[in-house]
């Protein structure tokens, strides 16, 4: 094993060069929030404060947070739903900010009320129309300072320096990234998340994975990035299982949560060649169309991609998936090796209560040709690790009904 690995390096590992810097400070474990205070005081007084639909205040959380910056003038925008939409939150996040002078965001939730507080903290220090900003169209000078407190393990938005932003009107679903977006700090207690459903539970662990998967199959990887990542998706499909089972079981949901919180900030594929993120560009147009929950939408798309793509250029990097991640024998041919690693990847997504299909999520084929077109003009998949033209999409959508 020691002599193939080494020939491997040998023959085929290269090592890109990289620029890599995350000014985010995480504070992990049990009553962490007790921090909370000492870490917004050097950051001003007026603060906006961003959740989603309610559950921080059944959790507590949102009368802690209030107990805990009494001596701070707090601002509030709620209702931040799945998928952030740029109208109406986005929009009215970065009015109340520059309306009222605001000096930091305080972001309690998911990762959807993460990104759209990101944006919104680029937009509040724009003069224009945001959409600016999240389009690339204008780069972002200056941004307000966040910090999160996490209450759903799933995105990695809490340690990078990016956002998901959909614009219901045109179907545009893009993700935004920039330096100036990392969170100041990050507060993760694993308890906040003994609440999260099933179905939350499940999907937060196929986003994550799939993290991953973007960044594990490229052209150009080292073992180190490879141990890494084969790691990662071994803890989540144990863990995951684990928390399914038992939603108040600390230790896979604290492990499970930091899986998710190192799965999309880069540190996985420094020194890796660009991937592309395929199956994140074909799942954008999925919610961006029916506003379906993503981490489903990945695991439907995930294993159609892999069937797809799967060649004799490919098949190595599946050969190495299928062994190292769900122990199949190696002394199997490469392609039977490879189709079953594709199987078990489908049933693992199955087995943990995700839907599988399409058409279980309301989606047809009345507007696949048109999300295929729209993946295939606005998310550069022609660049991905497997190259995807627009008939590529639309046979792996059509697959996936």
């Amino acid at each position: 094993l020691f002599l193939r690995y080494k020939n491997e390096m040998k023959e085929a590992y290269t090592m890109q060069n990289f620029d890599y810097q995350t000014p985010t400070r995480l504070i992990f474990g049990k009553g962490v929030i007790s921090a909370l205070p000492e870490v917004m005081k050097p950051l001003g007084q007026k603060i906006l404060l961003t959740y989603g639909g309610g559950s921080i205040k059944k959790l507590g959380l949102y009368d802690k947070v209030k107990e805990l910056l009494k001596e701070f003038e707090i601002y509030e925008l709620a209702d931040i739903q799945p998928n952030p939409k740029y109208n109406p939150s986005v929009l009215e996040g970065v009015r109340i900010c520059k309306e009222n002078e605001i000096e930091a965001i305080l972001a309690v939730g998911g990762g959807s009320v993460l990104d759209c507080s990101k944006a919104i903290a680029a937009g509040a220090k724009y003069d224009g129309d945001p959409w600016d900003l999240i389009s690339y169209k204008v780069k972002a000078q200056a941004a307000l300072p966040i910090v999160d407190i996490l209450t759903l393990a799933a995105t990695g938005s809490e340690y990078d320096c990016g956002g998901v932003i959909s614009r219901t009107e045109t179907n545009d679903k893009i993700g935004y990234m920039d330096e100036l977006l990392f969170p100041v700090c990050s507060i993760l207690d694993p308890v906040y998340t003994f609440s999260v459903s099933k179905k939350q539970t499940a999907a937060g662990c196929a986003d994550a994975m799939n993290h991953v998967m973007e960044q594990y199959f490229t052209e150009d990887t080292t073992l180190l990035n490879d141990g890494f990542c084969e790691s990662m998706l071994k803890s989540l499909m144990v863990n995951a299982k684990k928390c399914l089972e038992n939603p108040e079981d600390y230790t896979a949901r604290a492990e499970m949560m930091l899986c998710c919180t190192y799965g999309c900030n880069g540190i996985l594929s420094l020194g890796n060649s660009a991937s592309g993120w395929p199956c994140h560009g074909i799942e954008h147009a999925l919610s961006a169309y029916y506003d379906i929950t993503h981490g489903e939408g990945l695991a439907m798309i995930t294993p159609r991609w892999m069937k797809h793509i799967l060649n004799d250029r490919t098949v190595g990097r599946f050969v190495k998936y299928g062994v190292n991640v769900f122990g199949i024998d190696s002394s199997l041919g490469q392609y039977e090796i490879a189709d079953k690693a594709i199987e078990e990847t489908y049933r693992f997504f199955e087995s943990i209560g995700i839907p599988m299909h399409l058409r279980e999520v309301g989606i047809d084929e009345s507007r696949l040709s048109e999300m295929a077109h729209h993946v295939a003009v606005n998310e550069g998949l022609e660049n991905a690790y497997a190259p995807l033209s627009e008939s590529d999409i639309l046979d792996i959508l059509e697959a996936s009904l």
